[in-house]
């Protein structure tokens, strides 16, 4: 039986090597914007909470009616391309613990939106709490899963972005747009694929960034992250044993309120587990949020699972794994929506008094996609766990490189970082 941190390890081997003459790809620092499509506009703007102006990061926007969305980025900012003609005349903003707004939308104006959501109060009610098994609901939530969910094979398409962090700087960006085929959620996820249609990469050259590390199949924890659809991760009677869970509080998630439960390990195995929170509609049982750390008490449990192969003189210290995942409910059913990873470490070495800071960041999000006549992706074209996105994308120089593909924004850090990366290359 898989165990919680191998099918994570799958999705997080850490791979170094010492960088030889590796060519740059490049960056475009001049990307063309969507209006000179004519077949596509775009709306842009921020998201900010009503109340403090505080940016809301990884809020959702999405088309109404339609499957078409994306993500706020850590500014706040967004950017969503759609293609004329399309049905839905208003966008949905929404993030959580606030009120869901809906914005009628036309042909873009140039102008951006400034889309301030509203807070709701906290819907805690302790009595009410207390009388309430937080495993029960669980239990609920995965009897449920075959209603909740699609029972139809999906053909999704997402974006992808992976980057690495050395200290503060960048030393590799990868993007791509990809595929993803999903069977129905009452059959198993290993038979889900993803292809990769088109991406980028960007990785420093300098001397000192010439131990790099390697991400392998970065692109499939949109099959693997996948809480509802992979048992193996949590929501499993075999897993619910090793886990303690308890209701913390009661949110709003897209205007319907959400149990909060907190779970934690209540057993010590051969491998790390988890600890994290799962957010469950009060009404439906459909799973909205999960957001799930690897517990780092054992680092040893931890680097033997993740930890591909490095140099005999360096030491790895894994910090800390994080991941989020959300779901959006469109149509009656509950969809994959957004994974994000974070995988924070340090490396020393003998005989050198400092270690350096690494940080990884792979997040997906679902920005289309059908359920009618969806098409099987070939196994010769599946990406595999093996894979780097970095060595599977191609050089580009295209200045329209992502023509109608929505994205997330990139930050303006990022924004800064991909410039001085690419003045390397030229």
């Amino acid at each position: 039986m898989k165990t919680t941190l191998k099918l994570t390890a799958m999705l997080l081997t850490i791979w170094f090597w010492t960088l030889q003459g590796l060519s740059g790809a490049t960056i475009s620092d001049n990307p063309a914007t969507i209006e000179q499509y004519k077949d596509f506009y775009t709306i842009k703007g921020f998201v900010k909470d009503n109340s403090t102006n505080r940016i809301l990061e990884y809020a959702n926007i999405s088309l109404k009616g339609t499957n078409i969305g994306t993500i706020t980025n850590t500014d706040g900012y967004f950017s969503l391309k759609i293609k004329k003609g399309t049905n839905g005349a208003a966008i949905e903003v929404s993030h959580l613990g606030y009120g869901t707004k809906s914005i009628p939308v036309g042909q873009d104006t140039g102008n951006e939106l400034q889309i301030a959501l509203d807070p709701l109060p906290g819907l805690l009610d302790p009595v009410t709490i207390m009388a309430i098994d937080a495993k029960e609901i669980v239990l609920m939530a995965i009897s449920r899963i075959e209603s909740n969910y699609s029972n139809q094979p999906q053909l999704m398409t997402g974006f992808y972005r992976e980057t690495i962090r050395k200290r503060r700087s960048y030393i590799n960006v990868s993007e791509a747009v990809v595929d993803i085929y999903k069977r129905a959620y009452n059959e198993s996820y290993h038979r889900d694929l993803l292809a990769v249609q088109k991406g980028r990469k960007l990785i420093s050259i300098k001397p000192q960034d010439t131990l790099m590390v390697k991400f392998l199949g970065g692109p499939n924890l949109a099959l693997y992250m996948d809480v509802v659809k992979n048992p193996d991760l949590m929501l499993s009677q075999e897993n619910l044993t090793k886990y303690k869970f308890s209701i913390t509080e009661i949110v709003m998630i897209e205007q319907k309120p959400h149990y909060v439960i907190n779970f934690t390990p209540q057993v010590i195995l051969p491998y790390a587990l988890h600890y994290g929170k799962l957010f469950i509609d009060k009404e439906t049982f459909a799973l909205s949020r999960a957001q799930i750390n690897v517990d780092m008490e054992d680092r040893n449990k931890v680097t033997h699972a993740i930890l591909k192969k490095k140099p005999l003189s360096m030491r790895f210290k894994p910090e800390s794994i994080s991941f989020l995942v959300t779901y959006k409910q469109r149509e009656g059913k509950t969809h994959l929506n957004y994974i994000r990873n974070e995988i924070q470490f340090k490396c020393d070495w003998k005989r050198r008094l400092f270690s350096t800071n690494y940080a990884i960041v792979a997040e997906t999000v679902i920005t289309g996609g059908t359920t009618v006549n969806a098409e099987r992706i070939q196994n010769k074209l599946a990406f595999r766990d093996s894979q780097s996105l970095s060595d599977k994308v191609q050089d580009f120089y295209d200045n329209s490189f992502w023509e109608n593909y929505n994205i997330i924004e990139p930050e303006e850090s990022l924004e800064n970082a991909v410039s001085r990366l690419m003045k390397q290359h030229r």
